[in-house]
């Protein structure tokens, strides 16, 4: 893995009064810089936490240019997942246990102009869902169960990113390997290694003193681990 790793910060982590604030704390330059910023949606329903939904993000949409990475842990995404794509998010992913038909909700993510995100569970399993990523621009592989912030890395979910790896390298997929939950400078030399693109950090950047030098800090190392595997 050569290229340049992602790090997306989720502002799950970052204090909700200040939110523009804390986005302006990761959008300096060069390494730290955040690639894209992680906005977790939770419905109470798909997930028992309740966050913020589309007004927030409208809202965050005109106050950076960082592009928005929103992961909606919500029931019916195939209703509700286009408005946030329509709002200008860069990539708006959607749960495949959630989702009726994801095929088609790809499809109308891509339409209303944003990238369309796949995410699984940990307890879900990657080869049910090949064929739908053919339709996918991003696979989130959950290294916690969704639902809050703050949870232990699940290593087992290691195989899943392996796996989407080999099929990415294979030219069978072309997507963005992301990966989001528990992610801090001990688990994202382990993630790196096993082929994760996009890294999700929450509480490893925001509950440092300095937010850009954390995403700095967290992308060399993916490097290093990436470049060494």
């Amino acid at each position: 893995m050569a290229h340049r790793p992602l790090i997306a910060p989720s502002i799950l982590s970052a204090d909700f009064a200040r939110l523009g604030e804390e986005i302006h704390a990761v959008a300096g330059a060069g390494d730290t810089r955040a690639d894209w910023v992680h906005v977790d949606v939770m419905d109470n329903h798909f997930v028992p936490n309740l966050t913020l939904g589309l007004p927030v993000v409208q809202s965050l949409l005109k106050s950076t240019d960082i592009p928005l990475d929103c992961h909606l842990m919500i029931e019916d995404p195939d209703r509700w997942a286009i408005g946030y794509a329509e709002a200008g998010a860069y990539n708006v992913t959607v749960h495949v246990e959630a989702a009726a038909d994801p095929v088609m909700l790809a499809k109308n993510l891509r339409a209303a102009g944003a990238k369309a995100g796949l995410s699984i569970k940990p307890g879900t399993p990657l080869e049910d869902h090949v064929e739908t990523l053919k339709h996918y621009d991003t696979l989130l592989v959950m290294s916690v169960e969704p639902g809050f912030g703050g949870q232990s890395f699940i290593p087992d979910v290691l195989e899943k990113v392996r796996t989407a790896r080999r099929l990415v390298d294979t030219g069978h997929l072309k997507l963005v390997v992301e990966i989001d939950g528990g992610i801090n400078a001990d688990t994202i030399e382990q993630a790196a290694e096993a082929g994760v693109d996009c890294f999700v950090a929450g509480s490893a950047v925001y509950g440092a003193e300095d937010p850009g030098k954390a995403v700095a800090a967290l992308r060399e190392r993916a490097a290093r681990a990436g470049a060494a595997h």
